[in-house]
């Protein structure tokens, strides 16, 4: 099976482009230090907006800090937040999803009354909300509230899906062998369900890379002096006239990022969709 899945995988030319660019990015990631020619909060007045040369391939910033080692710095920033956050939407959103489609009942309708409501809500005026009451955004707190805010999406399609599965015949048959709720939901339910999560975690780093580099934007996400696409764009916006760079080459960086994530997620969609073949 899993070479089955491997050769329609390759078939995908912007799928596999797209996992070689992830690859490359988490190993930029891992590695930081040995990719940075220097450090990211060292500032050089004297050097203040140098266009890129050959001492500092991508220039510098208003406090003459290399602009290639914060983006490199900023690669960490992105991936933590993208992963972790999705990371949290997978486990909330999987269990309650699971819980309403297999209970039903009054249980399936607390639950998706509680979504719907969640969904009816502006989701980044809601976040900027919640940041704001905090009053100490940080990477933490970024991570957390993303997190908390962007799994009603992935519970609503784990729950169609298990309503669909808990009437099948390898259900019905484990019930009626006495076998329990739990292990009925995590071992027979949810390893079916698998791979439509694994899609949607896919594209969702993607989405909470984007909201966390709008908040570190607007001042409410990673904050200064820690080195963020974001906030990179923010110290940038006031020169871009004059120091076109600081604005480029993170904007650069989170396009690459986030297409490379929905070009693999699309991917996946293919490969792990019978109905695609």
């Amino acid at each position: 099976m899993l070479t089955i899945y491997w050769q329609r995988f390759r078939r995908n030319k912007l799928a596999v482009t797209g996992t070689i660019i992830i690859c490359v990015l988490v190993f930029v990631a891992l590695f930081a230090p040995f990719f940075a020619n220097y450090d990211p909060l060292q500032q050089n007045i004297l050097q203040r907006l140098t266009p890129p040369s050959s001492a500092h391939c991508l220039g510098t910033d208003d406090l003459g800090r290399d602009v290639f080692s914060r983006v490199i710095y900023g690669t960490r920033i992105s991936l933590a937040v993208g992963f972790l956050a999705v990371l949290i939407s997978v486990l909330i959103g999987t269990t309650l999803g699971l819980i309403s489609g297999y209970y039903s009942g009054w249980v399936d309708a607390v639950i998706m009354r509680v979504i719907d409501i969640l969904l009816c809500l502006p989701t980044i005026f809601l976040i900027l909300m919640v940041i704001a009451v905090l009053k100490d955004p940080n990477i933490y707190v970024v991570i957390m509230v993303l997190g908390l805010m962007s799994w009603m999406g992935l519970a609503r399609m784990v729950r169609g899906e298990c309503l669909s599965l808990r009437e099948r015949d390898y259900i019905l048959a484990v019930k009626g062998l006495g076998v329990s709720t739990g292990r009925i939901m995590f071992v027979h339910l949810l390893p079916n369900l698998i791979s439509p999560v694994i899609v949607a975690a896919t594209l969702g780093v993607g989405s909470a890379i984007l909201t966390e580099s709008a908040l570190s934007f607007l001042g409410l996400g990673v904050q200064p002096p820690t080195a963020s696409w974001g906030n990179m764009l923010t110290a940038g916006k006031d020169y871009i006239h004059v120091a076109w760079w600081l604005t480029i080459f993170p904007l650069l960086s989170i396009l690459v990022t986030v297409l490379s994530f929905n070009l693999l997620g699309e991917g996946l969609r293919d490969v792990l969709d019978p109905r695609m073949e």
